[in-house]
């Protein structure tokens, strides 16, 4: 088939590799380069870079819903649009161009966490399990027809990083099969059901800061899923800091949420609503990310304290 694969970030560049290898790429579409690090140099998305090494033709609109653009995807007439976390909503118009459709590859079990940053969500929510479903896009946010489904498990101290590395093969697998189907006729068209749905919005400062009243189990699973990014926050007398790794323990505690009962070598012990949480690597301001172990060589970590005032 020929294809126009439309994605950015590291995690579409395996699904770009298959659309390569099995496929005619006639075009691909990411996000412009971004200014990026201290120095603020502009840098290509990963998507580019190995669009480039392929020698593909390579289009960067800072909007896809122009007419200009428009216009050329009719004129690219591609069979099947790829879509991959590309970072911009394609219009009716856009989505109505393939004759194969506009196939999208998203990351969670849909209906379950449409929308931006499913695979933080699902940990945050303290869910078992997760995986890859790629559907025909609609106008609707995730809400298209599925296709192919493929499921991984959630262990109970896994992060972001670590389900993001065990999703980013997956995401090719499924798409592999997902346009076998599709050019030989095959492929199914299963209709989410709404009622099931739920939304994964970006995460932003507002919902990482810790809320230490939720209990040490709710809020461990916050911690995991944003760790290593966009990072769980919490304050210490002021100061802001990031929480990074954190450990189930069995205690119980009578003290104010937030409160410091315990420093070791260990952790550092925080009471919660419900529970004891050990805080395992922190990061306070101007420092480097620390085990608590290294960290209480430099700090006085005072007992007493109730973080998050």
């Amino acid at each position: 088939m020929k294809i126009v694969f439309m994605g950015t970030p590291d995690f579409a560049v395996p699904c770009l590799d298959i659309c390569y290898e099995n496929h005619e790429v006639i075009g691909v579409f990411t996000q412009p380069d971004r200014p990026k690090g201290r120095g603020k140099k502009l840098a290509a998305p990963p998507v580019k870079e190995k669009a480039l090494k392929y020698g593909l033709d390579i289009y960067q609109p800072e909007k896809l819903k122009t007419p200009e653009m428009v216009t050329l995807l009719k004129e690219l007439a591609p069979d099947c649009i790829v879509v991959v976390a590309y970072g911009q909503l394609l219009s009716k118009e856009i989505l109505d161009i393939p004759e194969r459709g506009c196939v999208n590859v998203h990351a969670s079990l849909l209906p379950k966490y449409r929308g931006a940053s499913p695979i933080n969500w699902c940990i945050v929510q303290g869910e078992k399990e997760t995986g890859i479903t790629t559907m025909y896009m609609d106008v609707g946010l995730d809400t298209g027809d599925m296709i192919h489904k493929d499921v991984v498990s959630i262990g109970d101290d896994m992060s972001f990083e670590e389900l993001y590395m065990a999703l980013l093969p997956m995401g090719a697998q499924v798409l592999a099969k997902t346009l076998d189907a599709i050019e030989n006729g095959s492929a199914p068209r299963i209709a989410q059901n709404d009622e099931e749905s739920s939304y994964a919005p970006l995460l932003n400062k507002q919902n990482t800061m810790i809320d230490w009243h939720k209990s040490a189990g709710q809020i461990h699973n916050h911690i995991r899923g944003l760790n290593p990014i966009p990072v769980a926050l919490t304050t210490y007398e002021g100061d802001r800091i990031k929480i990074f790794v954190s450990e189930l323990t069995d205690m119980k505690t009578e003290q104010t949420p937030g409160t410091i009962i315990n420093v070791s070598k260990s952790g550092l012990d925080v009471a919660t609503g419900d529970g004891v949480l050990r805080l395992k690597e922190v990061q306070f301001p101007n420092g480097k990310r620390l085990a608590v172990s290294q960290l209480i060589l430099g700090h006085n970590i005072e007992i007493g304290i109730v973080l998050g005032q």
